[in-house]
This record gives structure tokens, C-alpha cells and sequence, in this order.
């Protein structure tokens, strides 16, 4: 089990699985954050209300999310072959990744958003701030340190739907517990791959709230 080649390997996972978990958040994030906002102002109380968009994006956003992980990374598989030029390792799950986490990451920021004092958005609009100015500097401000929790959910989140991956050839830590740990019956390699995600989890999750609190001007 602590052979020099199974820990090389085991480093290698770790760092697939960082690597597919915090590239497909970014990218994510660039994705349904503006989606969220939208989702927010376009809405028939919002700042800008558009309600057939409003409902155009909810629905796009609602069937997404409703797709399980793997049957999506199996459907977008044409997709992730013209994008990334092949359908196995931890680059070409970078893809599904981002469609299956873009539309939770929208629903988390609509959340994150709507849970600002409307007061504080009528104010701004009597002193007569546009829409635009409301979105970046009130609803963005405002809603900072829950956006950031959402982000240490939604970051722990992708990093399990890396591990799925695994299955159809993903990469990273997942792949080693199916390929060593499932097919071949190493309940040792299991048991620590196991382990180490559990551990990048906690990590993870502890430096986004961390981060959260200190963000938080309530407190």
C-alpha cells in the first residue's frame, strides 16, 4: 500500500482532483453567477422585472439540475470530445462538470441574493440608483459573505461530482477508488482515497468559511 508508486499515484489523484474541482468552479461561478443575478432582478419583485426571460432561465436552469451527474457527463460526451479533443481524464471532466455545477451555483447566488433587505434595495432605488448600480453596489456588497458560504458549498460540491467522474474514466482520486479500489478489490486503496476526500472536503470547507466570517461586516 505505501509503496513509492501508489503514493506518486496517490499524489497524482490528489492533485487531478483539485485541479477538475477548482478550474470547474471558477469557470462555474463566471457561469451562474451572472445567471443567478439574473434570475434575481428579471423576477416579477426584482429590480428589473422580465418575466418571460425570468422563466426562460428558470426553466433552462431547473432541467439542468435535475439530470444526475453521470447520466449528464454520458449525454454531453460529443460535447467534451469537440471541446477538449478526448472524453477520459481529469481535463475533458472539466466540461461536465461545468454544466452540471453552473445551474447549482445559479440557485445558490439567487438564494444568497434574495436574502437582502429589500429595504436596503428601496433605499438605493429612492436615492435613484439604476439597476445596474443596485446589482454591483448593493445587491453583490450585501449579499458577500452568503455568496461565500455558497461558495464553500458549491466548491465541496463539484469536488464530489469529480469523484463520480471516476466511473467513465474521469481522473483524480475517484478514478483510483474505482480502478484499484472497486475493480480490483483493494479495499486498503478504497479506504484511503476515501479518507483523503474526506480530508480535502474538510479543508476546503473550513477555509471558505473562514473566509466567510471574516467577510462579514455583521459581526
Amino acid at each position: 500500500m505505501f509503496k513509492e508508486g501508489m503514493l506518486q499515484m496517490l499524489g497524482v489523484g490528489i492533485y487531478e482532483s483539485l485541479y477538475m474541482t477548482l478550474i470547474s468552479t471558477l469557470v462555474a461561478y463566471i457561469i451562474g453567477l451572472p445567471v443567478g443575478l439574473a434570475l434575481v432582478c428579471t423576477d416579477k419583485d426584482g429590480i428589473y422585472p422580465i418575466v418571460w426571460l425570468n422563466k426562460i432561465l428558470g426553466f433552462i436552469v431547473n432541467v439542468l439540475r435535475s439530470v444526475p451527474f453521470l447520466i449528464l457527463m454520458i449525454t454531453v460526451i460529443p460535447v467534451t470530445r469537440a471541446i477538449m479533443g478526448t472524453t477520459i481524464g481529469s481535463k475533458a471532466t472539466i466540461v461536465p462538470l461545468v454544466i452540471g455545477a453552473a445551474p447549482f451555483i445559479a440557485r445558490m447566488v439567487e438564494s444568497s441574493l434574495k436574502e437582502v433587505d429589500k429595504g436596503v434595495i428601496e433605499a438605493a432605488e429612492s436615492m435613484g440608483a439604476s439597476p445596474f448600480q443596485i446589482m454591483f453596489k448593493v445587491l453583490l456588497p450585501e449579499a458577500k459573505p452568503s455568496l461565500l458560504v455558497g461558495s464553500a458549498i458549491s466548491v465541496t460540491t463539484i469536488l464530489a461530482y469529480s469523484a463520480m467522474a471516476g466511473a467513465i474514466g474521469g481522473g483524480g482520486l475517484g478514478a483510483i477508488a474505482m480502478n484499484y479500489g472497486y475493480y480490483r478489490y483493494q479495499e486498503d486503496i478504497m479506504f484511503i482515497t476515501v479518507i483523503l476526500l474526506v480530508v480535502i472536503v474538510q479543508i476546503l470547507q473550513e477555509v471558505g468559511m473562514r473566509i466567510a466570517k471574516i467577510s462579514d461586516k455583521r459581526l
